[in-house]
């Protein structure tokens, strides 16, 4: 199965129409109706949503006495050392740990709705950023809080998500450092060593370039929500229901609308099973 969606490389063209072309394309997928994934809610909702404004939510408060919230962090006694060599696909061991990773931010109001949806439930959320978006400046005020205490980990996407494995060692660099430096400004953290490369490709070129950067463990999935297009929201609780699992690490996607509906369903999912949300810095040891 594919997770992700056919991008323009920034290698091809500039930022700015790079950038214009992917709001186009992106435009168009979110204002088609979405066919082949199920019979139910065939036309997306374009509005975004929070954990509170969703029909099927109990009005919720921040913090732990909120109606749905969930289960606390493991201590950091329980840390353990990162594996050694390749890539990370799923937290290691046996436990009730679930690691919900959330790529991009295409869409400003989707970031915002996850923002308030940890907020509202103390779910653990690591972003995976790609800086070039003007989400990750829009919500700085609202986001900073949640990086500061924890709750909400930044991981580094590249600056403008291309195929780095069709990229020269130079921009390789270039995407990697640069976005580097862009959460380092905008949110005062360094995101070493957890980053993803996009569309999960990679090489031993890519990885050298990255660990000279201090990115030395490329994070990947063990399981998907499968919205890096539009889907249905039907669709995206099946994919939860499947891939929540203990200790799975799971990607979605900071881009589309449909995904902000079904928060408290995916919340269910999470309590129902008695599984803890994670970070990646709430499981691995800090490396020197």
């Amino acid at each position: 199965m594919r997770f992700t969606i056919p991008r323009f490389s920034a290698s091809d063209q500039g930022p700015a129409a790079s950038e214009l072309n992917r709001r186009r394309f992106l435009g168009a997928l979110a204002a088609a109706t979405v066919a082949g994934v199920g019979a139910a809610r065939l036309v997306v909702d374009p509005q975004p949503r929070t954990f509170a404004e969703a029909p099927e939510a109990q009005v919720a408060t921040s913090g732990p006495t909120a109606p749905a919230a969930l289960l606390p962090p493991p201590p950091l006694s329980a840390r353990i050392p990162l594996p050694g060599g390749g890539a990370l696909t799923k937290i290691p061991g046996e436990g009730d740990l679930l690691a919900l990773t959330v790529d991009d931010g295409v869409n400003s109001e989707v970031v915002r709705a996850y923002t308030q949806f940890a907020k509202d439930t103390g779910i653990r959320l690591t972003f995976f950023v790609n800086g070039i978006y003007k989400s990750w400046t829009e919500n700085h005020d609202m986001l900073q809080p949640l990086v500061d205490s924890g709750q909400i980990q930044l991981g580094n996407h590249t600056w403008s998500h291309p195929d780095l494995t069709t990229l020269p060692k130079e921009k390789i660099a270039e995407q990697i450092g640069r976005n580097d430096q862009f959460l380092k400004k905008t949110y005062g953290i360094g995101a070493k060593p957890y980053w993803r490369p996009p569309y999960g490709k990679r090489n031993a070129v890519v990885d050298a370039v990255a660990a000279d950067f201090g990115y030395t463990v490329p994070t990947l999935w063990s399981g998907s929500l499968s919205d890096s297009t539009v889907i249905t929201e039907d669709y995206i609780v099946k994919m939860a229901d499947q891939y929540f699992t203990p200790q799975a690490i799971v990607i979605g996607h900071l881009n589309h609308p449909p995904v902000t509906h079904v928060y408290p369903r995916l919340v269910e999912i999470i309590r129902d099973r008695n599984l803890r949300t994670v970070t990646l810095s709430d499981v691995f040891l800090k490396t020197p």
